[in-house]
């Protein structure tokens, strides 16, 4: 598998935007969610961390299978 370095760079900046969305669109949402994350317990955050890379794996094998 060759991927260019312009990928990767393609890849961060998508996060960057994806990430902005929310705290530009809704900033009190985002604070809320933020406050509600920092009281959910580590295995609970561990848990939801293991499903979202399993999805991105999922998706980066279906888009670059």
């Amino acid at each position: 598998m060759n991927v260019a370095w312009s990928d990767l760079w393609a890849a961060i900046a998508l996060l960057l935007i994806l990430e902005g969305i929310m705290p530009f669109l809704a900033p009190g949402a985002f604070r809320e969610t933020l406050r509600r994350l920092s009281e959910t317990n580590e295995r609970t955050l561990r848990k939801f961390g293991a499903v979202w890379i399993a999805l991105g794996l999922a998706l980066l094998y279906w888009t670059r299978g």
